[in-house]
């Protein structure tokens, strides 16, 4: 199955959570069924001391599946394993209209690159990606050549993804 792919890029403090999370609140409105790939530093947990679910992964459990009426979620301990890749982890998602994949600086699909004035570096990825097909800032760039939007405007970013990912109706 081919997917729609789309990524929200750039450096630590660059907004790109918070685009991301309008954006998926954006695109839902529209009626489109929207997953996420969030890339995080290896030393992360979503699963905190004292749950059965950490109980059974410190037991030395691979995958502890927890489920509910509500969610469910599975995590995988890597266990020495290498970190999957992109491709690994869209593999193992359900069916839907998009996925939008935030981080992930050095993959090949089509990314905006997020820019803030109080980013962690403001070293253009750009310059370097040719897979970033657009940027948004909190501050007026000049001289890029690919389309820039304010990165408050999560409309016409939307309109834009649904664009470039040939999900407009």
């Amino acid at each position: 199955m081919m997917r729609r792919v789309f990524g929200i890029t750039g450096w630590k403090n660059s907004g790109k959570t918070t685009l991301t999370e309008k954006l998926v609140a954006e695109l839902a409105r529209r009626g489109w069924k929207v997953s996420t790939v969030k890339h995080a530093h290896h030393d992360f947990d979503i699963d905190k001391p004292g749950t059965d679910s950490f109980r059974h992964r410190h037991a030395g459990a691979t995958e502890v599946a927890i489920v509910s009426g509500r969610r469910w979620a599975l995590m995988h301990e890597l266990r020495g394993e290498d970190e999957p890749t992109l491709d690994d982890i869209l593999s193992r998602l359900a069916p839907s209209d998009i996925v939008l994949v935030e981080g992930y600086k050095r993959e090949m699909h089509s990314k905006l690159e997020t820019r803030r004035l109080e980013a962690k570096d403001r070293a253009p990825l750009s310059a370097s990606d040719p897979h970033i097909v657009a940027v948004a800032a909190d501050f007026t760039v000049s001289g890029e050549s690919l389309p820039v939007f304010d990165l408050d405007d999560t409309k016409s970013i939307a309109d834009f993804v649904e664009r470039a990912t040939g999900l407009a109706r």
